[in-house]
């Protein structure tokens, strides 16, 4: 098979100007975000998406696996809805050719919502219920059952449903895990897929498959971030030649769509994409060179790295102090919009960018300094001893590549609302233009949701 190339994820200093051009948005939105009022003493904290820096994500994806599959195969690139469940940001990446894997009721409500088409949603989640297998057929929705048990529920409604699903089984090839335990998806006990290693597993996969010729996918999802290409590349071939296996046995190419997930880790270190969708397409072409040779379908279903890189926390500093010694910015961006990393820093380090109350890029010598949340408890830091130019009361602190599993998953501690989201891109007068994705929350909504129309329930028991 030729590797054609895919002219997606730059090299070298083409890497870095990429770099470059997607900071220099950042900076131009924050300055802009504070200019037009979007941030400010009575707008403390905002999330901003950059629409040409996940429109570019998009076509690097495309781009580099369109390389290395044979031409005419079919692609599904689905993307994982939980990374970032905003309509708007499904909308713009359906327009650029990207699907939607949903894992709940609420992730394929949004994917619709957005106006996704059913043959290009992707139904996972280990704990589908009854009703959300019947609407999915219903759809049309590919869908991949995680345990015998709800193949067994699959048997029930195939017999008496009319559908156009694709459907398909998840196996764990139980090959190892990454950095982060929480995260790793394909180790020897996982609570995802058939566990190909333990006893008669794989024999009961080929078996359910034989007695089964609605059966046409196989699915794996062995990488998240924390995870090495080599490991997911080696859970991808597991899962190849299981359904080499399973169609040998068939006698037919029963299997004709292998869904490889996602999980490409992102660099949380600098403004540089590492690895790119290019290395990995490259890296599964090599090692296993059958999957791309015509005869099967591709699904992918990357989150993370689709829109880390280009959303940004940004937060404005309320006070300043000092404590033991060490400068302490108090700013409006801490658990609440980012509980990994207050709650596992270690795993989860953000990149902190300052800037001064214009929104300007903050200069000056580097301070070791915390940048803390507005949380009531003592750990809800942002970064910890991190040098940076000091911050100032009325200054800017931003969390960066935060586009992906951050201000879109708010955590409502202190009842603490959730941030407005605002879409940006250059304008045409050179200026930056601004769109909302999410309104910010109103402390009225906060009541709403937290009971405030019913406040007797409970006295009049």
């Amino acid at each position: 098979m030729n590797v054609r190339d895919s002219g997606a994820g730059r090299a070298g200093g083409d890497a870095h100007a990429e770099a470059a051009e997607r900071a220099a948005r950042r900076d131009e939105a924050v300055r802009g975000a504070v200019e037009q009022g979007l941030l400010g003493p009575d707008a403390p904290i905002v999330g901003l998406l950059d629409v040409v820096g996940i429109r570019d994500s998009a076509a690097a994806l495309r781009a580099a696996f369109d390389a290395v599959v044979a031409p005419g195969t079919p692609v599904l690139h689905a993307f994982a809805v939980k990374a970032t469940p905003l309509v708007p940001v499904l909308r713009l990446l359906g327009e650029a050719g990207i699907g939607a894997e949903v894992a709940s009721p609420g992730e394929l409500a949004l994917a619709r919502a957005a106006g996704v088409a059913p043959e290009r949603t992707v139904l996972d989640s280990p704990a589908k219920t009854a009703a959300e297998l019947r609407e999915a057929l219903a759809l049309g929705i590919a869908v991949n059952a995680d345990s015998p048990q709800e193949l067994a529920r699959l048997d029930g409604l195939v017999g008496t449903t009319r559908t156009d699903s694709p459907l398909g089984i998840r196996v764990n090839p139980q090959i190892g895990g990454g950095a982060i335990e929480a995260l790793s998806t394909a180790t020897a006990t996982s609570k995802f897929g058939v566990a190909l290693q333990d006893e008669g597993a794989r024999e009961w996969v080929v078996r359910a498959f034989a007695e089964r010729p609605w059966l046409t996918r196989l699915h794996a999802h062995s990488g998240s971030q924390g995870v090495p290409l080599s490991l997911m590349a080696r859970g991808v071939a597991e899962t190849y030649a299981l359904a080499e296996e399973i169609n040998r046995h068939a006698g037919r190419r029963q299997i004709d769509t292998i869904d490889i997930g996602g999980g490409l880790h992102v660099n949380f270190g600098s403004d540089i994409t590492t690895p790119t969708y290019a290395q990995y397409a490259r890296l599964l072409a090599e090692a296993v060179p059958g999957l791309f040779d015509g005869r099967y379908g591709l699904v992918t279903e990357f989150g993370r790295s689709l829109l880390a890189k280009h959303g940004t926390v940004v937060a404005r500093v309320e006070y300043t102090k000092s404590a033991g010694g060490r400068a302490v910015a108090v700013t409006h961006a801490g658990v609440q919009v980012a509980v990994r990393t207050v709650y596992a820093p270690a795993s989860w380090p953000l990149r902190i960018g300052a800037y001064d109350a214009k929104g300007r890029p903050k200069e000056g010598p580097q301070v070791v300094q915390d940048v803390a949340g507005p949380a009531c408890f003592a750990g809800d830091l942002l970064a910890e001893g991190r040098a940076l130019p000091l911050l100032e009361q009325g200054d800017y602190a931003a969390a960066l590549d935060t586009g992906a599993y951050y201000f879109a998953h708010h955590y409502a501690y202190n009842s603490l609302a959730r941030p407005g989201v605002y879409g940006y891109a250059p304008g045409a007068d050179g200026g930056i233009r601004f769109a909302v994705v999410r309104e910010p929350q109103t402390v009225e909504e906060i009541v709403a949701e937290s009971g405030g129309g019913r406040p007797d329930a409970l006295t009049e028991l």
